[in-house]
């Protein structure tokens, strides 16, 4: 496995995490996806509290690597690699912030729409392009599109298989903030802290509640949030929350 595709470092509480392979547009090979959904588990496991995902160079990420063959079966290749990355991204315990700083296209837009809070690039742009070369969308990307901009635009996107603006993509609700080239890491990052410095295990929870909502009923949905407020008033956090309140301070949260 070529480790140097994936670049790891902790800054403080927030994992930041760079696709690397500039040269290639950051494009997937499927032992880079392997390393991706392992540096995600790291980052729990490192005591991490925010991931930052971005790109090396001047994308975010073109998605599927077409110069690593298209020997076996495609959907073998979603089910073993893709899919596993983007069940990791949304399983994970602590938010995720994604400095989109250039395109992100395929399996990376799906990647970067994966994320909690999405800062993009002004000169970024989407690009579902399957059906440009007879294929369909992948590794999550019908879902996420579908369920944050509606039925219109996710058929219009796959369809078409044209650029969407990161101004247009803000306006179908599928990022964030659109900042300046320049400062889009930077003002991911400060995202990243933020949510580090908050209560984790509530933000876990809430992570969660959202995917489940986003397919549940309105029972199942009530079912959850009591469920889940349950484990977050028994978090430290929540007695630091409270008696921070009281005293009339700014809370010190630990994540626990």
């Amino acid at each position: 496995m070529a480790d140097d595709t994936i670049l790891y470092a902790l800054d403080g509480d927030v994992a930041v995490v760079r696709l690397n392979r500039p040269d290639e547009l950051n494009a997937l090979t499927l032992d880079m996806l392997d390393l991706l959904a392992a540096t995600l588990d790291r980052a729990v496991e490192d005591g991490a509290r925010a991931v930052l995902l971005t790109g090396e160079g001047r994308a975010f990420c073109a998605g599927a690597s077409l110069k690593e063959g298209s020997g076996g079966d495609p959907g073998d290749r979603l089910r073993n690699h893709y899919n596993p990355v983007q069940q990791a991204m949304a399983d994970l315990p602590i938010p995720i912030v994604t400095a989109m700083n250039g395109p992100a296209a395929g399996a990376g837009a799906s990647l970067a729409l994966g994320a909690d809070i999405v800062i993009a690039a002004r000169a970024s742009y989407l690009l579902l392009a399957f059906a440009n070369i007879g294929l369909v969308p992948d590794a999550g990307a019908t879902w996420l599109i579908a369920k944050a901009a509606g039925r219109a635009k996710v058929l219009e996107m796959a369809l078409l298989g044209e650029r969407l603006s990161a101004h247009d993509a803000q306006e179908a609700g599928l990022l964030t903030h659109v900042v300046d080239d320049g400062v889009v890491f930077d003002t991911a990052l400060t995202y990243a802290r933020r949510l580090a410095a908050m209560p984790t295990v509530a933000l876990g929870l809430i992570r969660k509640q959202i995917k489940a909502a986003l397919s549940g009923t309105l029972e199942e949905t009530l079912a959850l949030e009591a469920e889940h407020q349950s484990v977050a008033a028994r978090s430290q956090d929540f007695q630091e929350g409270v008696a921070a309140f009281l005293q009339k301070r700014k809370p010190e949260f630990k994540g626990k």
